[in-house]
């Protein structure tokens, strides 16, 4: 699917066709839309490819005066209660003419400046406009790992009071969006280091200063999702720590009233026996005097040791 958009009365709106310096938004393109936009807009077909493949990692790359920039962008999936945190990549083109973006399902981000929702945004200052984009996504990765870092500490309080595989196998799918938000970020933070140098785009001072507030948001991300990151392999380790010792303390336990209980066995079998020699043979009452004994004996024994 193809939208074309430019700015209508100050605000980013939809229009009804192709126009010079429009903003061209590609969503999941079919092999037909595909074909239109490699002759249409002059787009090497390696461009186009790489912006459609999902392990494509944040770069840039640029080709007779048009620029390619592919960034992953943060995508949340809700199944039932439980939420999953990925990345997606998102391509940017920048053509002589026009700005093109090419995403293989709906983007967030780019919906809230398709319906006008950001100020001063204008597709027509396409350099400024993308370093927008990338500003928006930074935050977009910020409330993310709010939301993330929040359901860490609800999780590590139910498995506090009750140490499930449910709770366990969260914790996993946390520290996976974690890793997946780390490694983008890492790349983002190369690519637009890039970027600031000169090399692929010449910028103004005035992009310049936003490209530097897109660098810091991106920074104060990827140290977000590195700290998290520690804190819940830390988390894990200390659990799976306890979980161990719980189960040491069970066995012991276990272990200790397997030996209490096989007093009475012993004792009821040397007394079972038909022989006459065993002493005070005669007294019904007494293997059973002995047996508990013996079992209060041994327990006071094991309690000493904190055997049980």
């Amino acid at each position: 699917m193809i939208n074309y958009y430019k700015t209508v009365n100050g605000k980013t709106s939809k229009i009804s066709h192709y126009e010079k310096e429009c903003w061209v938004n590609c969503i999941s393109p079919t092999e037909e839309e595909i074909n239109f936009l490699i002759s249409k807009f002059k787009i090497e077909p390696e461009f186009v490819r790489a912006s459609l493949d999902e392990e494509e990692s944040s770069h840039i790359d640029d080709e007779d005066g048009t620029t390619l920039i592919i960034i992953d962008s943060p995508v949340v999936n809700r199944s039932g209660k439980n939420l999953t945190y990925y990345t997606t990549p998102l391509s940017i083109i920048i053509t002589p003419e026009n700005l093109i973006t090419i995403s293989l399902r709906e983007n967030s981000i780019l919906e809230e400046f398709s319906e006008g929702l950001i100020k001063n945004a204008y597709p027509e200052d396409r350099r400024y406009f993308v370093f927008q984009i990338m500003l928006r996504m930074a935050g977009k990765y910020l409330k993310y790992l709010n939301q993330i870092n929040r359901i860490t500490q609800h999780v590590e309080e139910e498995l506090k009071k009750s140490m499930k595989n449910k709770e366990l196998i969260q914790f996993l799918e946390i520290e996976k969006s974690l890793v997946y938000f780390s490694a983008s970020l890492k790349s983002i933070g190369i690519m637009i280091g890039r970027i600031a140098r000169g090399r692929y785009i010449k910028i103004t001072e005035e992009e310049a200063e936003l490209l530097e507030d897109v660098t810091i948001e991106f920074k104060q991300a990827l140290e977000m999702s590195e700290i998290y990151l520690n804190i819940l392999t830390g988390t894990m380790d200390a659990f799976s720590s306890i979980i161990s010792n719980n189960l040491n303390v069970v066995m012991k336990i276990l272990a200790s009233i397997t030996l209490i209980l096989s007093i009475p066995t012993i004792v009821s079998g040397i007394y079972g026996m038909n022989n006459p020699g065993i002493p005070l043979m005669e007294y019904w009452w007494f293997p059973f005097a002995l047996s508990a004994i013996s079992m209060f004996v041994t327990w006071a024994i094991l309690k000493h040791k904190n055997m049980i």
